[in-house]
C-alpha cells in the first residue's frame, strides 16, 4: 500500500499604514462605545412591543431549559433546568420529583418539601393535579411565610406518570394551575424527545453489534489458516500476523463508542489487508491515498472495512486478481471517500435490492454501512455505487467534518 498526502500552506501579505490604522482604530472604538451606551439604555425595548418582549423572554427561558431536559428525568437534568422552570412559572418556589423522591428544588426549603410530600405522592399515584390553597403549607414562620400554597401537576408520558412538578407561591388558583399544566406539558415534550434520542441511540448500537456479528467466519478461518501456514516457514511473519489478527478482532468487537477517527478506521483497514495479503500474496494491488487533514475527523465506527471487504470478496476474489484504489479527500466542510476496484462488477438491480433490504443475499455489510450513514447524517449522505457486470465497482460517500450527532456522541 502507498500513502499520499499533500498540504498547501498559504502565505498572507499586507501593507500597514500606521497613522491611518490608528485613526481607523479610534473611530471604531468611539463607535463601539456609542453602540454599547445606546443599546445598554434601551435594553430589550429594541425587541418591539410589550407583548413581543414578553414572548421573547418566555421563549428564551424555554430554550435555556430544553437542553437540560433532553438529558431525561434525572437529578442532573432537573438541577440544570429548574431555575428556568421557576422563571417560566414566575413563582417563589418550584419542586421537581420522580417516583423515588426530590430531583431538584429552587426556592423551596426542607420544611416545605416535607409539607408537600403527601400531595406529591397523591399526584404521582393518581395522575391528577392538585391545588393546595393558602394556609395549606403552614410552617414555623406562620402567616409571614411566602410559601403558603402550591399547585402540583403530574408528568406523564404515554399514560405513565413519571413524576410531578410543584409550583409554590403565596396564593395558588386556577390561573397558576393552568400555567403549571402548560409548563408540565413542555417538560413532558422534552422528556419524550429525550426518550426518542435514547431509542435512536439504542437502535444504532444494535445495528453496530449486528454488523460486528456479521464478520465473515470464512475470513476468520482463512486468516488463521494463513497464519498457521507461516508458523514453520516464517515464524516471525506468523507472529506479526497473529498480533494483527488480535488487534483486528479487538477493534471490531470493542464495546465503547459509536464513532471513531478516520485514522482508527484506516488502521483497521490496514490490519484487514495485511491478513488478506497473507492469503493472496501479490495477486491484489491496493493503493491508499489519504489527505492528512481528514485523519482526525470522526466517523461512524466500522464504516470503511466492510466496504473494503466487499470489494475484495465480491469484486476481486472471483477473478483471482485485480486492483483496489482507496482515496479519502478533504472537501472543505466534508470528507470524500472513494473505493474503486476493477473486479467482476455487479448487476445494479441486484445492488438496489440489497440496499433496500428486499433480498436475503449477502453484502449485509454494504447495506448496514449505507443505513448507518443515512441515519446519522441524513439521506443525502448514503452510498453512491457505480457498477455493471464486468465493469468493476466504484463506491463513494461523503461525511461532514462536524455534525450534531457526532458532537453529541463525543460528549456523552
Amino acid at each position: 500500500m502507498s500513502y499520499f498526502g499533500q498540504k498547501v500552506l498559504g502565505v498572507r501579505t499586507g501593507v500597514t499604514v500606521k497613522n491611518v490604522g490608528l485613526w481607523i482604530a479610534a473611530v471604531i472604538m468611539v463607535g463601539a462605545v456609542v453602540i454599547i451606551f445606546r443599546y445598554g439604555l434601551r435594553g430589550d425595548r429594541a425587541l418591539g412591543t410589550t407583548d413581543q418582549r414578553a414572548t421573547y423572554r418566555v421563549l428564551r427561558t424555554a430554550n435555556l431549559a430544553a437542553p437540560a431536559l433532553r438529558i431525561g428525568l434525572t437529578a442532573e437534568g432537573a438541577g440544570a433546568a429548574i431555575p428556568h422552570l421557576r422563571a417560566l412559572l414566575g413563582t417563589r418556589g418550584v419542586l421537581l420529583v420522580d417516583g423515588e423522591g426530590v430531583l431538584a428544588a429552587d426556592g423551596v426549603d426542607d420544611a416545605h418539601r416535607a409539607l408537600l410530600e403527601s400531595a406529591l405522592r397523591r399526584t404521582i399515584a393518581t395522575g391528577r393535579p392538585e391545588v393546595l390553597p393558602a394556609g395549606s403549607l403552614e410552617c414555623a414562620s406562620g402567616a409571614g411565610c411566602a410559601l403558603q400554597s402550591a399547585v402540583v401537576v403530574p408528568l406523564s408520558i404515554g399514560g405513565k406518570v413519571l413524576g410531578a412538578l410543584a409550583a409554590v407561591d403565596a396564593a395558588a388558583g386556577a390561573g397558576l394551575l393552568r400555567l403549571t399544566g402548560e409548563v408540565a406539558e413542555f417538560l413532558c415534550t422534552q422528556l419524550k424527545l429525550a426518550e426518542l434520542d435514547r431509542s435512536k441511540e439504542r437502535a444504532t448500537r444494535a445495528e453496530l453489534r449486528f454488523l460486528r456479528a456479521q464478520i465473515s467466519p470464512h475470513f476468520l478461518y482463512n486468516a488463521l489458516t494463513a497464519i498457521e501456514s507461516f508458523v514453520r516457514s516464517d515464524p516471525e511473519r506468523a507472529r506479526r500476523l497473529l498480533i494483527g489478527f488480535a488487534d483486528f478482532t479487538r477493534y471490531c468487537f470493542r464495546s465503547h463508542g459509536q464513532f471513531a477517527t478516520m485514522a482508527e478506521e484506516l488502521r483497521l483497514v490496514e490490519l484487514y489487508l495485511e491478513l488478506e495479503q497473507a492469503r493472496f500474496g501479490d495477486r491484489f494491488a491496493v493503493t491508499l491515498r489519504v489527505a492528512p487533514e481528514v485523519l482526525a475527523v470522526r466517523v461512524p465506527s466500522l464504516i470503511l472495512q466492510p466496504l473494503v471487504e466487499n470489494a475484495i470478496r465480491h469484486g476481486l476474489e472471483p477473478k483471482q486478481s485485480g486492483r483496489l484504489d482507496i482515496s479519502i479527500e478533504d472537501a472543505d466542510s466534508e470528507v470524500l471517500v472513494c473505493l474503486d476496484d476493477d473486479g467482476v462488477g455487479a448487476d445494479p438491480r441486484r445492488l438496489r435490492r440489497i440496499l433496500a433490504g428486499t433480498t436475503d443475499e449477502e453484502a449485509i455489510g454494504l447495506r448496514n454501512v449505507d443505513e448507518r450513514l443515512r441515519k446519522v447524517f441524513g439521506d443525502s449522505y448514503g452510498l453512491v455505487i457505480e457498477t455493471g457486470p464486468g465493469a468493476g465497482t466504484r463506491v463513494t460517500f461523503r461525511v461532514p467534518k462536524y455534525h450534531a450527532a457526532i458532537l453529541a456522541g463525543v460528549s456523552s
